[in-house]
């Protein structure tokens, strides 16, 4: 019974504890929130429990015939046809009383069935083999019901815990004749078969999936009472009356439509009756639309393209002037600013960027490489003259090899004009 990707590991699934990804555990799950209060009275105590089969898709009251207490979540073997089967308690104590109430069904009734145990190992591997054989089931009987060309729609295969019963869930829109299709059923799955008829909603609630919202559908999670829909629905609410929008997988008007009409309609209560044309001087004024959210009403003149904003209370005025037999020069519109309110917070702007943005990033970037270009450089140069002295001092010891000494002098200058006798040559000294 477990949804499969569950990343708890129970055989029963998370049980909304939030351990599962998708959600298939807890169809249809009811959290019982009297489970821990003591009991007063045992005898008065409610006697009934709610069983779930296959993940939810279908529920029944059995008796607890026995002493023995149930909680939510255990597998129990009940009374089923000509055998037993089996399925996952959903539901004890008061809060059974009250389905029971709320779905007409007695409490003392004779033809409830019972509980028998609590399930033991044999009877899981038996409910586990049967389970098995469900989907294939399934593929078999919809190629049969092809070939006798019956116009319906199989949904859902149940078979009973011990194999001796098959449950046929189909839609259809007319009356079909499925007594060959019985006859062939029985010879080809040896159980003892029962074809079920269920609305369009119901079989999208038994097939699941995922909703225009994004969330698990309505009718396979939660939703058990399908109100009817209507489009008046969608004209309350000022949506645009388009079938591919408001239509739900199952190809109904979606369920969701009735949620916030009983607000819409409250809020439509202080808007004037009968107010769809109004009298002026330049014609009649036809209303548009209604905006409940700003307490606007929309009109337009025959023949105009321009829209006038009013408000109720101006609209009440002109129904009593053209009551009177006047018809007013001017509707008097409110001015709507045209401003857009900026989100200071929660905005997400990862992946926005714009050429300016961009260049100016390229600009930054280039800058940035001048500036370490021209640092480079001023370290070479520094790191050149630095060495430069010292090269200097090297090379004539290195180039420059030491010559001997010569006896030759070199001859004496002439004295230059302006000199200061530094230079003047010495006489020549006379040996004695």
């Amino acid at each position: 019974m477990s949804c499969g990707s569950c990343g708890t590991g129970k055989p029963n699934g998370c049980k909304s504890n939030g351990g599962c990804s998708t959600g298939s555990c807890n169809r249809m799950n009811v959290h019982d929130w009297l489970w821990n209060l003591p009991i007063s009275d045992a005898d008065s105590a409610c006697k009934v429990v709610e069983i779930s089969f296959n993940q939810g898709s279908r529920k029944d009251y059995y008796r607890n015939a026995s002493l023995q207490y149930f909680e939510k979540g255990d597998m129990v073997t009940v009374e089923g046809v000509n055998g037993f089967d089996m399925g996952e308690v959903s539901l004890t104590g008061e809060l059974v009383r009250l389905q029971l109430k709320k779905k007409n069904i007695s409490e003392y009734g004779i033809d409830m069935k019972k509980i028998l145990r609590l399930s033991n190992e044999k009877d899981l591997e038996i409910f586990e083999k049967n389970k098995a054989r469900e989907r294939d089931a399934l593929t078999t009987s919809r190629v049969i019901a092809r070939g006798l060309n019956l116009d319906m729609k199989l949904i859902e295969v149940e078979i009973q815990a011990d194999g001796k019963k098959g449950t046929f869930f189909y839609t259809a829109d007319d009356r079909v004749d499925f007594r060959e299709l019985i006859r062939l059923y029985a010879s080809e799955f040896k159980l003892k078969i029962e074809m079920r008829q269920v609305g369009i909603r119901q079989g999208a609630a038994k097939v699941g999936g995922i909703g225009s919202c994004g969330r698990e559908l309505c009718c396979s999670t939660w939703l058990t009472d399908f109100k009817s829909v209507t489009t008046t629905a969608a004209r309350y609410q000022n949506l645009s009356i388009n079938q591919t929008k408001l239509s739900g997988q199952c190809g109904r008007l979606k369920c969701c439509l009735n949620y916030e009409l009983d607000t819409y309609l409250d809020a439509l209560q202080d808007f004037p009756d009968n107010a769809d044309i109004l009298e002026t001087s330049k014609g009649q004024a036809i209303l548009i639309k209604k905006d409940i959210f700003k307490n606007l009403m929309w009109y337009i003149l025959q023949g105009g393209a321009k829209h006038y904003p009013l408000t109720i209370r101006r609209v009440k005025e002109i129904k009593q002037l053209n009551a009177k037999g006047v018809k007013v020069d001017d509707l008097q519109p409110i001015e709507l600013s045209t401003s857009k309110e900026v989100e200071h917070s929660f905005v997400d702007v990862v992946g926005h960027l714009t050429i300016s943005n961009l260049e100016k990033t390229t600009q930054r970037n280039k800058e940035k490489q001048k500036q370490e270009r021209n640092k480079e450089g001023s370290n070479q140069q520094q790191h050149q003259q630095k060495n430069k002295p010292q090269q200097q001092n090297q090379r004539p010891l290195q180039q420059k090899p030491a010559q001997p000494p010569t006896k030759q002098q070199p001859p004496a200058r002439p004295p230059q004009k302006g000199n200061t006798g530094r230079n003047k040559p010495q006489p020549p000294q006379k040996n004695n």
